[in-house]
């Protein structure tokens, strides 16, 4: 039997990437069980793998009889082969039985669809509190910088995919950490802002999509409504239980339908709110310069916040290896090349919601632009003057985005709960526990947004504790696969890169925690409707 396992990974492992010439039918390699060679010439000779036909044959029915929990992931995707060449080396053939990994049939449109979802949503609506904090002039050139570092670290990440043509590929960015920190020091450079990421974003999901069903539901029933409107408690519960059943999709090529209702629904209330706003003209007695601070310090706490918002607005860097791991990769079309093309076509259409909603936004409501951002001011200044249709539609489409969005950024927690199951039973995980790890997981969400409802006041800290994952480490990383040459352009772009990313987390973090200690923070444990 072990002879076996080592007979169907090798085949996958070492497919050769020369297809045959078309008068002869294709030989797909499978496991031992499956294999069968083509009929020798019409003349009746025999081919030395039709001689082998028989005992591989006598051997085929014990073998399928016993098939092994390994075998059957190494068949799953040998399956989809469709001509010698274009397997893909798997790094873990129990790979095949995960959410991440478990199709690998994405595309150019996924990848947009996706990345677009993930890398755009309600931290773009806080935009106007950072250029509240900087002004104008430094407000776009900090925005600009931001958006060109993060779209080169991304373009970082697309490559180290699959760093060597052929090799094993890094589908999730803790296996990339692992590899270049080594395990210990991942778990404690990576893992916690990695996680902090994917649950600390599913959480404010909980926060903003529950807080906003409220809303649409007071503006549906209007003031004379006699129907008693749920507590934001029970509004959160509400979401996660809606997020929870849409969580049932397998994998993350199947959630591609929802990321791109969600993409749209995304660009949709970007567009309306900053329009709406522009349209409606500048409120009364705006202006346009900094907040003035009473002190040296206060005014740098504020100026640390305004780049923590910025920095929070880029997003995604933590799902994009995982995004580009759905996709088929061969030596003749290698997957970061239809990834790339869809990272292009979302961050071009990232780009024309950011600004639009940030410099709209800042010139309608200047300095007077509340924490929680334009839809907040929207609501603040506008409510009497828009209709409730307008305002609806918006509140709306921020549910389905957040939703969506859900999805997308809880995959690789449900991806890594499954995998604790999957290498030490050696099987795929059954349909209804797969179903309650992701019921656990949202219940975990519903449980510290109750707990912890002033998480929207924290989003310079944690864009401060984000930034590594997006600004430092893909260039560390390059610099440790790649290995270029020492004074190369590249490896000293690449180091003050990093570095000055790792120093930019360490002075937001810090600058951040000494603000919310100087100014308080409303820390309303467990009383979200204090916080409406």
């Amino acid at each position: 039997m072990s002879s076996s396992k080592q007979d169907a990974i090798s085949e996958v492992e070492s497919a050769p990437p020369t297809p045959r010439p078309p008068t002869t039918p294709p030989v797909v390699s499978t496991p031992p069980s499956q294999i069968h060679s083509p009929r020798g010439p019409a003349s009746g000779g025999r081919s030395p793998l039709h001689a082998m036909a028989s005992p591989l044959r006598a051997m085929a029915s014990p073998l399928r009889a016993m098939a092994t929990p390994l075998a059957s992931p190494v068949r799953k995707a040998v399956a989809g082969v469709k001509a010698v060449g274009n397997i893909t080396r798997l790094a873990d053939p129990r790979d095949a039985w995960l959410p991440i990994t478990e199709s690998r049939s994405g595309n150019a449109y996924y990848a947009a669809f996706h990345n677009l979802s993930s890398g755009i949503g309600f931290q773009a609506l806080v935009l106007p509190v950072a250029f509240a904090s900087l002004g104008w002039t430094w407000a776009i050139i900090c925005l600009t910088l931001a958006f060109g570092w993060q779209l080169y670290t991304l373009w970082l990440l697309v490559r180290l995919h699959e760093p060597v043509a052929g090799a094993a590929r890094y589908s999730r960015y803790m296996h990339l950490a692992n590899t270049v920190f080594g395990e210990r020091w991942a778990k404690i450079l990576a893992l916690f802002p990695v996680m902090y990421l994917s649950a600390g974003i599913c959480t404010a999901l909980i926060i903003v999509g529950g807080g906003s069903m409220k809303s649409l539901f007071s503006l549906a029933c209007g003031e004379s409504c006699l129907a008693h409107n749920l507590t934001t408690v029970e509004w959160y519960l509400v979401f996660i239980c809606a997020a929870v059943l849409l969580s049932q999709l397998p994998n993350l090529n199947s959630i591609a339908g929802v990321s791109l209702v969600g993409a749209t629904a995304a660009v949709a209330y970007c567009t309306m709110i900053w329009v709406v706003s522009v349209s409606k003209g500048r409120v009364a007695g705006v202006s346009y310069d900094p907040v003035k601070s009473n002190n040296d310090v206060d005014a740098a706490l504020s100026i640390l916040n305004g780049l923590g918002i910025i920095a929070f607005a880029f997003r995604g860097h933590n799902v994009v290896l995982e995004i580009q791991g759905t996709m088929p990769s061969t030596l003749k079309h290698p997957s970061h090349v239809p990834m790339w093309k869809g990272v292009k076509v979302a961050y071009g259409i990232i780009a024309l919601c950011l600004y639009p909603i940030a410099i709209g936004g800042f010139w309608a409501y200047g300095n007077q632009i509340p924490s929680g951002g334009i839809l907040t001011a929207l609501y603040q200044f506008h409510s009497r003057d828009v209709s409730r249709l307008v305002l609806g539609t918006t509140t709306l489409l921020v549910i389905i985005n957040c939703l969506t969005t859900y999805q997308i950024y809880a995959m690789p927690v449900y991806d890594n709960m499954e995998a604790g199951y999957v290498h030490k039973k050696n099987r795929p995980c059954p349909w209804w526990l797969r179903s309650g790890f992701r019921a656990f997981f949202g219940g975990i969400n519903f449980l510290i947004a109750v707990a912890l409802p002033f998480l929207s006041q924290l989003a310079g800290l944690m864009g401060g504790i984000s930034l590594p994952i997006t600004l430092a480490y893909p260039c560390f990383m390059w610099v440790a696969i790649k290995k270029p040459r020492k004074g190369t352009a590249t490896w000293n772009v690449n180091w003050a890169l990093g570095i000055l990313g790792m120093a930019i987390s360490v002075v937001l973090i810090v600058g951040n925690l000494w603000g919310l200690v100087q100014t308080g923070l409303r820390l309303n444990f467990f009383k979200p409707d204090n916080m409406q």
